[in-house]
């Protein structure tokens, strides 16, 4: 994309929105959800979140990217189980059922990369549950992908639990753990094959599911996006990893590893430093290229200087 383009909406990206005749506001890291009774109307911002903190500053087209690449993926994984998406008005929009939201994230794993890395290079063989083999070095293949849940905080950050844990604490049945985790290594596989055929490799991803009013669950939030993913390139993998060397990937890890150099880890007490505008410009490019890569489709933004008046004025046509 023309790189005036990005320049240019630095100023007009979508911080958040306040539409008070919608209904009652939720507010997430990223998304803004308006209770519509049986329907929630999710507005998909431009803020960005790392190690469970949102940023000040926003990224151009972000909330854009993430809201058309989950509409996206949420149609081609339909055969595999339903979703909650019932439209999509805008390119930062999604109206979606109402669910009542499971209490665990779905976190599938098939490379030993970020929080998995860091808590195995501790000596740690077991995550979540599940055993890791000795001799593995980071970006190694796991031997099958493996399926790491968390707790969804509502403040600070998702914790690691596992299946026996989670079960005992009564956030889930058995036979609903069963299932669900099913169909997490099954979307897991979709996801591989789809990266596979752009040229990409699908590392890690999580996924949230939902119960309808009929009790049926359904895939909710978002799937396979740069959020809530991370992609390797296909081509220099094996050199990479042969010679030790970083992979080259998409996803926002490398915004983690821009704040980690300014020693910033999210911990207590920390206040995130700045994002630079050439920076956030960066951010933004990595996310464009993210979706057309991943999705084989152009994307096209809208360039609106003020998104928040073209959102509202969508819904109401």
């Amino acid at each position: 994309m023309d790189q005036n383009i990005i320049n240019t909406q630095l100023n007009h990206t979508l911080t958040g929105t306040d539409y008070s005749e919608l209904g009652h506001k939720y507010q997430g890291k990223v998304r803004d959800t308006y209770d519509q009774g049986e329907l929630l109307i999710m507005v998909t911002t431009d803020r960005i979140s790392a190690f469970d903190i949102v940023l000040d500053q926003t990224i151009p087209f972000k909330g854009q990217v993430l809201n058309q690449l989950a509409a996206y993926f949420f149609d081609v994984t339909k055969d595999i189980i339903a979703n909650h998406v019932v439209s999509v008005p805008d390119p930062n929009v999604t109206i979606a059922h109402k669910c009542d939201p499971g209490k665990l994230e779905f976190v599938v794993r098939g490379y030993l990369v970020g929080h998995a890395w860091r808590t195995y290079k501790t000596g740690k063989r077991s995550l979540c549950g599940k055993s890791l083999p000795d001799g593995l070095t980071e970006n190694e293949k796991l031997p099958e992908p493996i399926l790491t849940p968390t707790t969804k905080a509502q403040v600070g950050h998702d914790e690691d639990i596992s299946r026996e844990e989670a079960i005992d604490q009564g956030l889930i049945e058995a036979t609903t753990f069963e299932r669900l985790e099913d169909i997490s290594l099954s979307l897991f596989r979709r996801g591989t094959e789809l990266a596979r055929e752009q040229g990409l490799i699908l590392v890690d991803t999580k996924y949230e599911f939902g119960q309808t009013n009929d009790g049926d669950w359904v895939l909710i939030d978002e799937v396979h996006t740069p959020d809530s993913s991370r992609y390797f390139y296909l081509e220099p993998y094996e050199k990479q990893l042969k010679e030790g060397n970083p992979q080259q990937q998409l996803s926002k890890e490398f915004v983690r590893e821009w704040l980690m150099k300014q020693s910033f880890r999210g911990q207590d007490g920390q206040l995130p430093p700045a994002l630079p505008d050439d920076f956030r410009a960066q951010v933004s490019e990595r996310y464009i290229e993210l979706f057309e890569k991943v999705s084989g489709l152009t994307f096209s933004p809208d360039t609106h200087q003020n998104p928040e008046a073209r959102i509202i004025n969508a819904l109401k046509s």
